[in-house]
């Protein structure tokens, strides 16, 4: 997946002859703490809420205000590994797209990014979770899918987590089959350590619960 797909032109750019005071009132209106300026096309860069109040004079065009972010955006070739990382990194509330030749295209909300992370980590489909502990030598990605389906079982997604205070990798899977015992057993008797594990009726509602949350939080 990657950022063409992600995209929405539903907000409208600022220009560099549109003052501070219109920048916040669509910020509000959008629910967002970052705009972008874009003059005919071109993407100029991201004003924010703190640019504006630190600059101090409302009534002042855009084009005379400095910008803290103006090359935070991505391509729209560009992966959405990319994406979340440019949000996490800068602490964005959205995030600009272009072409190849800077054409501001449009932006990625947080909330169609949520949903399409939701998508691939399998939130919505039924299934088990299983948090491996374990070190990167003991790392195998076939030996733990064969384990899995040799229960009559398929990965759904998967990912690892390493801490920068620690050799170990906490890998956590989650698998199209609620009744998870079976596969935990023979995790064990390939001498896995098994740091957590849930079950549909166990976490599932609640990690539901959790996501509709979030969503709705994020289209207040």
């Amino acid at each position: 997946m990657i950022a063409k797909d992600l995209f929405t032109d539903a907000v409208i750019p600022l220009k560099t002859s549109d003052t501070g005071l219109t920048a916040l009132h669509w910020m509000d209106e959008f629910k967002v703490e970052h705009m972008p300026i874009v003059n005919d096309s071109e993407f100029l860069g991201l004003i924010s809420e703190d640019d504006i109040f630190a600059f101090n004079s409302f009534e002042e065009p855009l084009g005379n205000h400095p910008l803290s972010h103006q090359n935070a955006y991505v391509n729209q070739s560009q992966h959405i590994y990319d994406v979340i990382r440019m949000f996490s990194d800068l602490k964005l509330t959205l995030l600009p797209v272009v072409d190849d030749k800077r054409k501001y295209l449009g932006v990625i909300t947080l909330a169609p990014l949520v949903e399409k992370m939701a998508a691939i980590a399998a939130i919505n489909d039924p299934g088990g979770i299983i948090v491996l502990e374990l070190t990167a030598n003991d790392y195998s990605i076939s030996e733990i899918a064969q384990i899995i389906e040799s229960n009559d079982a398929r990965v759904l997604s998967l990912y690892v987590t390493s801490h920068s205070d620690s050799t170990k990798l906490e890998l956590t899977i989650k698998v199209n089959r609620q009744d998870i015992q079976p596969i935990l057993q023979t995790f064990q008797r390939y001498d896995y350590l098994i740091k957590a594990s849930f079950f549909e009726s166990d976490y599932y509602d609640s990690l539901r619960d959790r996501y509709d949350q979030l969503m709705n939080f994020l289209n207040i």
